[in-house]
Formats: C-alpha cells, sequence, structure tokens
C-alpha cells in the first residue's frame, strides 16, 4: 500500500524495464541499415548505386541515414564517380568477400527454415496459414524474400499453397510426429534435466521461481521485482502443472482450463523460439490469433508472464522477446544467416558486443 494525503490506495502497479534487452533492439539499428544498404546494392545489375536514385529505394527521409552510413563506414561502402560521371556507390573488396560468403550460409540455413516452417504450421488449428501471414514474419524467420517461388516448390512433400475462402494459404502436406517436440522440451533433453529429476526425485523451488520440472518454464525476473512468499507458493503450483503439447489441436481445449491457459504460453514460448533472434513485433503475434486460438487479451497474457516474455517499445514497434535466449543484450545461441551477417557488420571495426553479437547455434 502507498499512503497520500488522502488516505492509503493500492499501489500502481509499474511493468519494470530491463535495460538490457532495451539496449538488444538499439543495438540492431545500425547493422540492420547496413546490411539493407548491402542487399540493395548487390540487387543492381552493376553491383553498384547512383546516389541520385538511393531516394527511390529508401525514401527521402532515410535516405540522409543511409548517406551517413556510407560516409561513416568505408571499410563496407565505396563511393566512386567525378570527370561527368555520377557518385555511385558500392561495397568494397573486403565487402564483398565478405557478402559472398551469405550464399553458404542460406544453403545451411534451407533445412532449418524448412523445418522450422513445418513447426509453424504444426502449431496452427488446421495446418495452414494465411500466406500473408507468413510473408509477414518473414524477415522475423530468416526465410528468403522469394521464398513462395524458391522454397515451397521445391517442398511439394511438405507444403502446399490452396486458396480457401478467397484467400490463398500455405498447408502442411504431412504431419511428422518427429518434430511436434517444442524448444523447451528439447532444451530439457539436451541439459540432461529429464534426467536429473528421474534420479533424484522430489526437486524444490529456488527463490527466483525457477523449478527443474517436466513442465516448467525457465524464468528471469527483473533485478528490481521482489516475489514475496505467497507469489512462489502461486509460481511453484504453475510450474509443476501439467499442460497439453502446444502440438495438439487447440479446438480439444476450453480456453478457461488452467493448463489450457498455461498451454497457451507454451504455443507463445514455441512460437518466438521459431524466430532467428527469438522475438516479434507485437503486431506479428497478433496476426496468429485466429489460426493459433491466441488469448483474446494477449498483451494481459505477456505481461502477466514477464519471468518469461519481455516486452519492449525500443524502436518503431513494440517488440516480444523470449527472455532465456537472451544472455544481457546478447542473442545466446544464433543460426548461420546470423553469423554471417555478424561477421558482415564486424567490418565497420566496431567490438562484438557492441552489436550483441553471440554464439553460433
Amino acid at each position: 500500500m502507498q499512503k497520500t494525503g488522502g488516505g492509503s490506495r493500492p499501489k500502481k502497479k509499474i511493468y519494470s524495464r530491463v535495460n538490457e534487452l532495451d539496449r538488444a533492439i538499439d543495438l540492431q539499428k545500425k547493422p540492420s541499415l547496413i546490411l539493407r544498404l548491402k542487399s540493395i546494392i548487390q540487387a543492381q545489375k552493376t553491383q553498384s548505386l547512383l546516389l541520385r536514385d538511393l531516394e527511390k529505394e529508401v525514401g527521402f527521409v532515410q535516405k540522409w541515414n543511409f548517406m551517413a552510413a556510407i560516409e561513416k563506414y568505408p571499410t563496407i561502402f565505396h563511393v566512386e564517380g567525378g570527370n561527368g560521371m555520377p557518385p555511385a556507390v558500392m561495397l568494397t573488396k573486403k565487402a564483398e568477400k565478405i557478402a559472398a560468403e551469405e550464399v553458404n550460409a542460406r544453403e545451411l540455413m534451407e533445412p532449418i527454415l524448412v523445418k522450422n516452417l513445418r513447426k509453424l504450421l504444426m502449431l496452427s488449428i488446421d495446418c495452414r496459414l494465411p500466406l500473408e501471414t507468413v510473408e509477414f514474419i518473414q524477415s522475423a524467420m530468416g526465410l528468403p524474400f522469394d521464398f513462395k517461388k524458391c522454397m515451397i516448390p521445391k517442398y511439394p512433400e511438405y507444403f502446399s499453397v490452396k486458396d480457401f475462402n478467397g484467400r490463398a494459404y500455405l498447408w502442411l502436406e504431412n504431419w511428422d510426429s518427429s518434430l511436434a517436440v517444442t524448444s523447451r522440451e528439447e532444451r530439457l533433453a539436451r541439459e540432461g534435466i529429464l534426467d536429473s529429476i528421474e534420479r533424484s526425485g522430489k526437486v524444490r523451488i529456488s527463490k527466483d521461481g525457477n523449478f527443474l520440472g517436466r513442465f516448467a518454464f525457465q524464468l528471469s525476473f527483473p533485478a528490481g521485482f521482489r516475489p514475496n512468499k505467497s507469489y512462489l507458493e502461486e509460481v511453484q503450483k504453475w510450474q509443476k502443472m501439467e499442460f497439453p503439447s502446444p502440438y495438439l489441436n487447440a479446438r480439444r481445449f476450453e480456453s478457461a482450463d488452467p493448463k489450457a491457459r498455461k498451454r497457451m504460453v507454451a504455443v507463445l514460448h514455441e512460437l518466438l523460439s521459431l524466430t532467428m533472434e527469438k522475438r516479434m513485433t507485437s503486431a506479428q503475434l497478433e496476426a496468429f490469433h485466429s489460426e493459433y486460438r491466441l488469448p483474446a487479451r494477449l498483451l494481459l497474457c505477456l505481461i502477466k508472464h514477464h519471468g518469461i516474455f519481455y516486452i519492449t517499445n525500443k524502436g518503431a514497434k513494440s517488440t516480444v522477446l523470449l527472455k532465456e535466449a537472451y544472455n544481457g543484450s546478447i542473442l545466446i545461441d544464433k543460426c548461420p544467416l546470423l553469423v554471417f551477417q555478424d561477421k558482415f557488420v564486424a567490418l565497420t571495426g566496431r567490438r562484438d558486443t557492441d552489436y550483441g553479437i553471440g554464439m553460433p547455434s
């Protein structure tokens, strides 16, 4: 309770900020700009872009940010022109050499993307998603820009595109039970936690709410958050509670059932785990409402489970991050495409930690 001149009233609840996770968003602003300019240059037939055409590609306002990057990072971008020739920007020889490694990174990514896309469809109630929804999270998952032409037709045994109620949908052609294992379950098995539970028998919950259980989630509360005994007892009860697999059809469960609610937390956890950086914008999560039967009050669900998820308003859009995937501001495990991107951005001369570069998975 917080006493005031007019008596006492309940203290207003404040959503605790995590500066390290806010910084994780800030750290990606410059790398995103550098990588976008690289892609624009590589998309040109001449492998160079006339500076006068930069505004057509990125808009008038953003043009100045790109011009500043060209000037600031001469190890990546080189400008040529003069003697009647209009100035054009291109990649330096060193940048071109590293940029060529993207082909190999994309090849390594393909089986990962095919698997993740299949799992994404398996999470939906009808094993299908509107194609526009997949396109909406395309960059978050690391899908190539032309995945509809280069990847989907390549795997007819897994995917097909069909019209349904006037909309194009991506359909799952075959269910694979071996894929119906969540990243949470994979981590428990990988770290040998399930074996240790069976050997030790009874396991106590720690003061931070973490519990080595088959149905437990990894929690990380903000530094200023001090849970009392009753709160920890509720957390312990929730951590021990069994729940159905996220890969079971949501139609089978009543949304009011506590086990079904915990299952929905697992669905959100798994959805974020399928992205490259274990995060999505709030709008991207909302796009899965009907196909995943997400909670009507999704924001409140995320806030309630703030030991698992973190919502940041840094950047242009609100973003939801999976806390366990980060060590401070750094993403712990990185896919081949992110490892390549980090290597390219490292040409700026900045230290790895300046851009949140982590370890390859």
